[in-house]
């Protein structure tokens, strides 16, 4: 029965948003086409001034996987993983995700054509990608967009939230498909 409403539920989400917003907008008199074509100019500005630091981000992303600073890292949390559970098989996603959203979702495709969508680590790498976000890419992101130099707490806390977010991905894939 949770089943079938979780896919009912995700089935109408996003068509039941995109016709509501605007109906919604449209009664309260704003002009729909005119702010999403003003939302689209902002954000190709936006997209040129944060350029730079895509680049950055990336480059260095290549750098760490190409460099096998990875591997390394790897085989020397594994010993800490395996005590509550983690495959190491998931560890470079898990790891890869806080960096790169395109290069997690390599390694992920990558892990799923190897032991299958609906093989515990396929499914435990998915629920890593819903539970976690790309933090370093936001911060470059979107920190760079405004011009803050600066992250203070942002990088920590983000981090503290993509690990808290792996383990109760962890957790819940255990308890759901263990």
């Amino acid at each position: 029965m949770f089943e079938k409403i979780i896919t009912i539920f995700s089935t109408w989400a996003i068509p039941l948003l995109l016709f509501f917003i605007p109906v919604l907008a449209i009664s309260k008199k704003i002009k729909v086409y005119e702010t999403f074509v003003d939302g689209a100019k902002e954000g190709f500005e936006v997209a040129v001034k944060i350029i730079p630091y895509l680049v950055a981000i990336l480059v260095a992303i290549g750098m760490f996987r190409a460099s096998g600073a990875m591997d390394i890292f790897i085989k020397l949390i594994s010993p800490l993983t395996d005590l509550i559970g983690l495959p190491a098989e998931a560890l470079p996603a898990a790891l890869m995700r806080p960096l790169s959203g395109s290069g997690s979702l390599g390694i992920a495709t990558e892990l799923m054509v190897e032991h299958g969508p609906d093989s515990f680590i396929g499914r435990l790498v998915s629920t890593f990608f819903g539970s976690t976000e790309t933090t370093f890419y936001v911060i470059a992101v979107y920190f760079g967009a405004v011009g803050v130099k600066k992250t203070r707490h942002a990088i920590p806390g983000g981090l503290v939230g993509d690990l808290a977010g792996l383990l109760a991905a962890l957790f819940i894939c255990k308890l759901v498909f263990g």
